[in-house]
């Protein structure tokens, strides 16, 4: 390990990997308080400072050392794609997903509930004529599902996706347990605003 130092590779390594964690730390807690998880938004802006601090007053420390600069800017780089993956793969929140047809909907319908999602439907007039307007509030995770079920009812069917802030007393697909309970906060769960749910059956 010492030698990994005294060859000037070391310390910018050690820079990089600690820049890494600094964005990686700041592009999830960023998109944790867009999400509404508040705990997990302050544990990870705790890391991300202490992060910072360690990684900035090494460059202080080492102002003619120009790897320690390289590897700083090389991990701002590489944590805002690995925060993005990360938070990709982890599909956290929930979404509303709405479906615009001007064919018979109960297809559609029934289709969604017999895999568990809730369904809200609202009649409606399009530019070609009546509509009917199909929404459903999901797990951010079961777009792929959803997606294919809207296919094989209709390759060419209209359909829209929404983030949203809270949802609370609906029907959700059964969730699978998971190991890390902490992935599943209450805060993660998301929902559409009143006017989406203005009409029709509670979803």
């Amino acid at each position: 390990m010492d030698a990994l130092f005294q060859n000037g590779v070391g310390l910018p390594l050690l820079v990089f990997v600690a820049e890494l964690c600094v964005v990686t730390c700041g592009t999830l807690r960023i998109i944790f308080v867009a999400r509404g998880m508040k705990l997990l938004a302050v544990v990870l802006g705790s890391m991300e400072i202490l992060l910072w601090l360690f990684a900035i007053g090494q460059i202080m420390r080492n102002l003619d050392n120009l790897g320690c600069f390289l590897g700083f800017a090389a991990g701002f780089v590489c944590g805002n794609y690995l925060g993005m993956q990360i938070e990709s793969a982890l599909a956290l929140g929930k979404l509303v997903v709405r479906i615009i047809t001007n064919q018979d909907a109960r297809q559609l319908i029934e289709s969604l509930k017999h895999h568990g999602y809730g369904v809200t439907t609202v009649a409606g007039e399009g530019a070609t004529g009546k509509v009917h307007i199909v929404f459903t509030v999901i797990p951010r995770k079961e777009l792929s599902r959803v997606e294919k079920l809207i296919e094989d009812f209709g390759p060419k069917t209209f359909w829209s996706v929404e983030t949203v802030q809270h949802a609370e007393e609906g029907v959700f697909p059964q969730r699978r347990r998971t190991l890390l309970p902490i992935l599943s906060w209450p805060g993660s769960s998301l929902s559409p605003d009143a006017s989406t749910l203005s009409q029709g059956e509670k979803p």
